[in-house]
């Protein structure tokens, strides 16, 4: 990990008799690039909880109790970034700074400096174009790890477009919102929101009961303080995944997503993920499907950096479906070496 610069650019201000803003620069690792690290976060255009309109991400991220609209822009080039993040809400605590910083330095991968990925890639005939392509691109995380497992429970057996609507759902009917200028957006539901629900109720949404009951038996371990989700980051992979798998609903491809896209191994490939390992196949050419173990084998020359394929290839695999679109739908337009949604 590399530590990050933040510059103030003005203190707490008062910009309507009842909202408050604060606003700072962050200076990532170079190289980045937001549009890049945010896509692949988000996945679908529809999602309403990662927002981006070309130009800016948001999100509200819930600090003492309070939701505050949060908003990071990309003012400077990939290889000297820097980003300007506003915040708002009704009553900004001392901590929302650093609370609000701790956040978006996990979701967007701030601190972490991929030069020897970049390097290894630099003399390597696959691997190198693919790098360089989506140059500056960072690896998303969701904010905890009970997030990541509510994603996983909800892409579970059905297309990303649907899972990605079910968490829509879920967050518009649970979670706290704010009414900004274009609408009220909501943020994503914490354990305590969830923990109260029954299981009919997450079905209304479309949920499975199967579902239903792992994403409220999860909320209310947490809640009830009988599970505590952070005494993972210091289990070795094995460990991990038997931890993840005692819980309700947590199967292989469960566990190496949540390793991934919640604790931020990048080493790991979840070979389960069928659209993943699609992708991986187009990308090596082959003919004939891969499973589990195949997916490993052909991965293994580019350890540690299997789980920073995996998120290149979902960006390629993104880019792909967007030139696949009719003329008349949004698509992933090129912009010098990558994409921007």
């Amino acid at each position: 990990m590399t530590q990050l610069r933040v510059h103030d650019t003005g203190q707490v201000r008062q910009t309507a008799p009842d909202l408050e803003q604060l606003t700072f620069q962050v200076k990532p690792v170079p190289p980045f690039r937001l549009d890049l690290t945010v896509c692949a976060l988000r996945r679908r255009a529809f999602n309403a909880v990662d927002r981006w309109d070309g130009t800016t991400y948001r999100r509200v991220l819930v600090v003492d109790g309070q939701p505050l609209g949060v908003e990071v822009a990309q003012i400077a080039p990939p290889q000297c970034p820097m980003l300007r993040v506003t915040v708002r809400g009704a009553s900004l605590a001392p901590c929302a700074r650093s609370a609000v910083m701790s956040t978006l330095t996990r979701v967007l991968g701030l601190d972490r400096c991929l030069a020897d990925f970049y390097r290894a890639a630099a003399g390597d005939p696959a691997l190198g174009p693919l790098a360089q392509a989506f140059c500056g691109l960072r690896p998303p995380r969701f904010p905890t790890l009970f997030e990541a497992l509510i994603n996983a429970f909800a892409c579970q057996q059905v297309t990303l477009s649907l899972g990605i609507q079910l968490l829509n759902r879920l967050a518009e009917a649970c979670a706290r919102s704010l009414d900004g200028p274009r609408g009220r957006v909501w943020a994503f539901p914490s354990p305590d929101e969830l923990a109260g629900r029954e299981p009919d109720q997450l079905r209304a949404l479309g949920f499975s009961g199967q579902k239903a009951r792992a994403i409220i038996e999860l909320a209310r371990a947490i809640a009830e303080h009988r599970l505590h989700l952070d005494e993972l980051e210091g289990l070795d992979d094995a460990t991990a995944v038997a931890r993840l798998r005692a819980l309700r609903g947590v199967g292989r491809w469960t566990a190496e997503y949540v390793l991934l896209r919640g604790l931020g191994r990048l080493h790991v490939f979840p070979g389960d993920d069928v659209g993943a390992r699609n992708n991986l196949q187009r990308w090596l050419g082959l003919l004939e499907p891969l499973d589990y173990e195949k997916v490993q084998q052909a991965l293994a020359k580019w350890a540690p950096f299997q789980g920073l394929v995996y998120l290149h290839l979902l960006l390629r695999g993104l880019q792909l479906e967007s030139e696949r679109r009719p003329r008349s739908t949004p698509r992933i337009r090129r912009l010098g070496h990558g994409i921007l949604r």
